[in-house]
């Protein structure tokens, strides 16, 4: 009882914190130019992402081509049953499922045709922060993608909870408990003035340079009180395509989960993605509590100019309708 007595009293310290910021947005940045010309600077560039996930983090033992069960009708995904967790439990079989998907790297392309996405651990200091996001989505229908992407990118743009606007505020307390709101204060970074980011941006390798920026602009957006979905949505989401694909990893190419089943995704954009899991007989027999949940697991980019996207147990218009081939439990 004293525990969760103690975060709301943080929490409401937060928000008055919040309050107190807004209107003086401006003193705020002054403020924190001050502090990275006192040195800080180096601190701050140094600092981990919130999501660190990246294709070194894949495990690429045991990928199958794009070939592998071509010719094979796939069942709905979303028709087997739910596990207390939220996952779905796996049976023998070829499923698919067209699924709400979110970026989870701002300052990068949107998947195109040719890339290939692998299956990555989620990782980084939000990691648990950013599942709870998700895991919580499923529950709350009401809370639209779109405001969900936006506080997705507000965290990782690494923006102090304080200075996050009314709606994105609302969103967050509404899908996270106290104790998550809490820790979307560690690590979290102010609004950089033009001169602290051309400094910063001189000391960052070419391949950072955009993505650091795009930060800094989505942080400001989140602390405006009028910005639009599509005005953060232009920092997050370079224009084009990336302009090279990685032909080791083509799209569709499936990665081997380590639980012993295959899976892979072919986004459709950053916002829908196919997800297909094949999961052999035997392994069934062996491990007979398998369960698929999505946000335990990103789609990584083999190209490191596109974007990550991590996924929900969130079917887009299921057909509920049909029924599975296969008997399961």
């Amino acid at each position: 009882m004293k525990k969760t007595t103690l975060l709301f009293i943080l929490l409401a310290g937060i928000i008055f914190s919040a309050q107190a910021q807004f209107g003086g947005l401006g003193k705020a940045l002054v403020t924190k130019g001050a502090e990275l010309a006192g040195g800080n600077l180096n601190k701050i560039i140094k600092q981990p992402a919130a999501i660190t996930t990246n294709f070194k983090d894949v495990d690429p033992t045991g990928k199958k081509p794009p070939s592998f069960k071509e010719g094979e009708t796939a069942q709905p995904l979303y028709l087997l049953p739910k596990s207390p967790t939220g996952g779905y439990k796996l049976c023998a079989g070829y499923y698919t499922m067209t699924n709400k998907s979110y970026c989870l790297h701002a300052g990068t392309r949107g998947p195109s045709t040719g890339d290939g996405y692998m299956l990555a651990p989620v990782l980084g200091p939000k990691q648990d922060v950013v599942v709870a996001i998700l895991k919580s989505a499923e529950s709350h229908p009401n809370v639209s993608q779109h405001d969900i992407q936006a506080l997705l990118w507000a965290i990782i743009a690494r923006t102090r909870f304080a200075d996050y606007n009314t709606q994105i505020k609302l969103t967050a307390t509404t899908l996270l408990s106290a104790s998550d709101l809490l820790k979307l204060e560690g690590g979290a970074l102010g609004v950089l003035p033009a001169n602290v980011m051309e400094k910063a941006k001189s000391q960052l390798p070419q391949a950072l340079q955009a993505v650091f920026e795009a930060e800094n602009n989505i942080r400001r957006l989140a602390a405006s009180g009028n910005a639009t979905y599509e005005e953060m949505e232009r920092y997050a989401m370079l224009a084009g395509l990336v302009p090279v694909v990685d032909t080791e990893y083509p799209s569709g190419t499936w990665s081997l989960h380590p639980e012993g089943y295959y899976i892979r995704f072919i986004p459709r954009s950053y916002s829908i993605t196919e997800t297909q899991i094949f999961v052999p007989q035997e392994l069934v027999t062996q491990k007979p509590d398998l369960v698929y949940d999505a946000p335990n697991n990103i789609a990584c980019p083999a190209n490191t100019g596109a974007q990550r996207l991590i996924q929900t147990n969130e079917p887009l218009q299921p057909n509920y309708a049909q029924k599975l081939k296969t008997k399961c439990f």
